[in-house]
């Protein structure tokens, strides 16, 4: 049996009814930057997370870079935020101008540790940047606190957490400003590139709508220098069509992840720890083990898709030399690159699927095969 990590194939036969129709709805406008399709799709984003306004953009690297530029985050600058995550969080920093400031992870959830950032608050930072990686919340109360404390802004990296929820509030509503990716393979992926900023903060909004657009008050007219970082209404469109069934899907990964935990309990599997009271999405359904690179081997030799979130981290990476971390620096994150290990966790997995990954995985950790 062949099991694919993500089967986004799978998913369009399914609403190949309703997305063909909305394409071919906005090919026939020719309106294919902003507009109508796009301006719906925001106010539908924005009630779905619990704020005021929601902004496209055209990635959600653009949406992170934005929202430093908003918030004036630049030259001199130093931004606190996780080393255990995709190259977009770091990177959107560097080239805001600012300095990435990496803070250990807990090694439950491995969203950034709030009991380890304001030891690395210095009179440069200007802002802290959580994770909330693999579709759970980062532990947002305690990072708010120390924010305000110090007058820092809070940007919330969002893009694998559409839908999920801290204490009954929405994930993109619980900072400053929330950041989310439309990536084809995230929960609410697109067909191609696509982002979202989340606020209640009306004037931040409106500033965000001027950057996304090179910096226009009025049309050919610039107060500001933005960028090009439009949400396309084809983009808009599909994503107004899967918005529909989010939270369905959403659902359909959590079973899946409580059959995994009941199939994994018991053994040396750490499974992904969940906290009280959130909702998690599992935009990936992460495991470790100590022979993590034996078992990807073994899954891919049985044809079961599986991927490393994520084998090196920030703090590591040859692009950040200048930074001077080294190794040992911040051992949490360094020993999730060595240990975790993603398997798939889709909504439409199949009973038998399912069995089969449960099956394989177990069968390498219990050292029947090698």
């Amino acid at each position: 049996m062949k099991v694919p990590l993500l089967d986004l194939v799978r998913q369009y036969r399914i609403i190949k009814g309703e997305i063909d129709p909305a394409i071919a709805g906005v090919v026939e406008t020719q309106y294919f930057k902003l507009g109508p399709k796009v301006a719906a799709f925001e106010e539908r984003v924005a009630e779905y997370c619990g704020t005021k306004r929601a902004v496209g953009c055209a990635s959600g690297t653009d949406a992170l870079l934005l929202a430093l530029m908003a918030w004036g985050v630049g030259e001199g600058d130093e931004v606190i935020t996780t080393p255990y995550t995709f190259f977009a969080t770091g990177g959107s920093i560097w080239r805001a101008g600012a300095v990435p400031v990496y803070v250990d992870i807990d090694a439950a959830t491995y969203n950034i540790d709030p009991a380890k950032i304001e030891a690395a608050i210095t009179e440069k930072t200007k802002a802290i940047m959580p994770v909330h990686l693999f579709g759970q919340c980062a532990d947002m109360d305690p990072i708010n606190e120390i924010a305000k404390r110090h007058g820092l802004v809070v940007i919330e990296d969002a893009a694998q957490a559409i839908g999920s929820e801290y204490k009954g509030r929405r994930a993109g509503s619980l900072a400053d400003v929330g950041c989310f990716s439309f990536f084809p393979s995230k929960n609410l992926g697109g067909y191609g590139d696509g982002g979202m900023l989340t606020t209640d903060d009306e004037k931040l909004a409106d500033l965000l709508i001027s950057l996304r657009e090179h910096g226009q008050s009025e049309l050919y007219h610039h107060w500001t220098i933005g960028m090009n970082s439009r949400l396309d209404a084809l983009q808009a469109a599909v994503l107004d069509v899967k918005m529909n069934h989010l939270d369905e899907w959403s659902d359909g990964r959590s079973r899946n992840a409580d059959y995994y935990n009941e199939r994994f309990k018991d053994t040396e599997i750490v499974t992904p720890f969940k906290m009280d009271g959130a909702r998690h999405i599992y935009n990936q359904y992460v495991i470790r083990v100590p022979d993590r690179d034996g078992l990807k081997e073994h899954l891919k030799a049985n044809d079961v898709g599986c991927a490393i979130y994520y084998p090196l981290s920030l703090h590591l990476q040859k692009c950040f030399a200048k930074l001077g971390y080294k190794e040992g620096d911040l051992p949490e994150s360094e020993r999730a690159s060595k240990e975790t290990l993603s398997l798939p966790i889709f909504s439409l997995l199949t009973e038998e699927e399912r069995d089969y990954v449960a099956s394989t995985v177990l069968a390498y950790v219990a050292g029947n095969v090698r």
